[in-house]
């Protein structure tokens, strides 16, 4: 009975030390909170998957350099109550983003909102804070 409740109590710590990690995933400390960056830029990616969904988009500079940007999103049954969907984008789009940028700097950032070709906005709930 004492190897056996022993066993139990070994099992339930290493489960608890492994699921921590996973706690971290969703921390915000990487980006810039707050902050808001609106570009124009064309679509070059739409990776629709979980946990995130992500949108690839080159965004050029007064002077013609091109950033190529990664922005995030939720996961995809979230982005579908919000009206998103895996044919939302296609490469080539002409988009305007409002991104939350990452404080280093790189053109990374978690995507606040999207306006379509068609003027559509798509935005996302962080939005409202």
């Amino acid at each position: 009975m004492k190897v056996k409740l022993l066993t139990v109590f070994a099992l339930a710590v290493g489960v608890s030390m492994l699921s921590l990690p996973l706690f971290a995933h969703h921390g915000n400390s990487a980006f810039d909170t707050g902050k808001r960056v609106t570009m124009k830029g064309t679509v070059t990616e739409w990776f629709w998957a979980n946990p995130h969904c992500f949108l690839k988009f080159d965004v050029k500079d007064d002077s013609g350099n091109v950033a190529h940007w990664v922005a995030e999103t939720t996961n995809g049954p979230d982005m579908i109550e919000r009206g998103w969907s895996k044919r939302t984008f296609k490469a080539g789009d002409e988009i305007t983003v409002t991104v939350e940028p990452v404080k280093n700097g790189k053109p990374v950032g978690r995507v606040l909102q999207v306006v379509l070709p068609n003027g559509q906005a798509l935005g996302m709930a962080y939005l409202k804070r």
